[in-house]
């Protein structure tokens, strides 16, 4: 019988995070096992402590890292290693299945040949603003996709994009192809889709499956968000060297611009100007950062430890 396991790292878990697990317990398709990356043992102990969290969770394997260990790719490998399944998926602590069919709807995808991938759909929390609805919606659509080879003319690095927030991986391919790059600051879930679409195989975009996941960064992580999304461009030019992103971004501002003149909200629009102009800001220092001193890149950075690896 195929099995399927899921895997989280974890950083300062709270509540959502709780939440997070209760859901995957509640599956339609049952999760064999929960296998958690925690960083930092003590933030885990201090959010469980006095509870019977363990008992109640028994599926439940954790695996504590210091802040130092912690990589987007190598962290991750590490944790499908504790994973004998046929399929695994990936989630961030902070992104909540929206029913009980997200995982069955996640395999239906994978289990298609030549598969490698299937990513899930995010929906934007209810408090979030306006501008986060549409960047959720942007990334998001309603519709499924399968990308591959013949989508790269009209896709361009869209056909790459796939999100770890919520991602299922056929084990065998992934093993085949080498896993997540073991040393990066960023996008390691859309560097290995990148790999996978090389090699020939599919990347699915499961729009039934869903969780709620959002966020309203301020300006200041936008731009050391974006200045991390540079660096991890810079580091690897054989992907987005020939499949440049910055259109993407500019299309996104034109149609949220005009969405928000749609939705009589005129007065967002100047916010939303000087927000795309720190995230590009941040997104093109980050793309030169080998021409900028270290210790201007250390203060830039949203990661000040991988710089220390």
């Amino acid at each position: 019988m195929e099995q399927v396991d899921v895997i989280i790292p974890a950083y300062k878990p709270d509540q959502k995070f709780l939440t997070l697990i209760d859901k995957l317990t509640h599956q339609s398709v049952p999760i064999n096992q929960i296998i958690v990356m925690n960083t930092e043992q003590k933030y885990f102990d201090r959010l469980v402590y006095g509870t019977s969290f363990s008992k109640e969770h028994h599926k439940i394997m954790v695996r504590h890292l210091s802040k130092r260990e912690f990589d987007h790719g190598r962290t991750r490998n590490q944790g499908v290693k504790y994973s004998e399944a046929d399929y695994f998926i990936m989630m961030t602590q902070d992104a909540i299945p929206a029913d009980a069919y997200m995982v069955e709807q996640l395999l239906a995808k994978l289990r298609q040949e030549k598969v490698a991938a299937a990513y899930a759909r995010q929906l934007p929390d209810e408090k979030c603003s306006e501008e986060e609805r549409y960047a959720r919606h942007f990334n998001y659509p309603p519709e499924s996709r399968m990308k591959d080879q013949k989508d790269l003319p009209d896709l361009g690095i869209k056909t790459f994009f796939c999100s770890n927030v919520c991602a299922a991986y056929n084990r065998k391919i992934f093993d085949s192809l080498g896993g997540f790059v073991k040393h990066t600051i960023f996008n390691e879930d859309m560097l290995y889709a990148a790999k996978a679409v090389e090699a020939g195989y599919t990347i699915a975009y499961a729009a039934d499956a869903q969780v709620y996941h959002s966020h309203d960064y301020t300006n200041r992580q936008q731009f050391h968000r974006n200045f991390d999304l540079g660096v991890s461009q810079a580091d690897h030019p054989e992907v987005f060297a020939k499949y440049p992103s910055e259109s993407e971004g500019f299309r996104m501002v034109k149609g949220l611009v005009a969405h928000l003149k749609e939705k009589k909200l005129k007065r967002r629009i100047p916010h939303v100007l000087w927000q795309s102009a720190c995230k590009y800001g941040g997104y093109l220092l980050g793309k030169n950062y080998r021409k900028l001193p270290r210790r201007l890149v250390m203060s830039m950075t949203s990661d000040r430890t991988y710089w220390m690896r």
